[in-house]
């Protein structure tokens, strides 16, 4: 049988994500690298990511980024479509990291929580 493919949404300057990393590779498993500051998804990319975590895309949003304030993304009213497109526009707007296997993701805070899928 085939070991399905990891991929880690990775941001190497986050240490959440290096330390989920870390954690798939004591675990002998050879995750695929997605860099995706410079490989953003696209907004097809996105929106399956958001389906297979089972989350709304205000509930991706670091809140904590400069974008987040300057974009007026706090404004609760705004659709889906609008959020997605703000993320679309500024990658670092996504919490990370993100693996998926097996049609299933989590977000590695804690990055144990991506053991749940594997």
């Amino acid at each position: 049988m085939q070991e399905a493919s990891v991929d880690i949404y990775h941001n190497p300057r986050c240490s959440k994500s290096r330390a989920t990393l870390d954690l798939l590779r004591e675990r002998g498993i050879d995750a695929s690298v997605i860099e995706y500051l410079k490989e953003p998804p696209d907004e097809i990319e996105l929106r399956q990511l958001l389906d297979l975590l089972g989350i709304s895309a205000r509930e991706l949003l670091r809140t904590g980024e400069a974008p987040y304030k300057q974009l007026g993304l706090q404004d609760q009213s705004l659709s889906e479509d609008k959020i997605i497109e703000a993320i679309l526009k500024f990658p670092i707007l996504m919490e990370r990291p993100i693996v998926v296997t097996n049609g299933k993701a989590r977000i590695g805070r804690p990055p144990e929580a991506v053991l749940e899928i594997l």
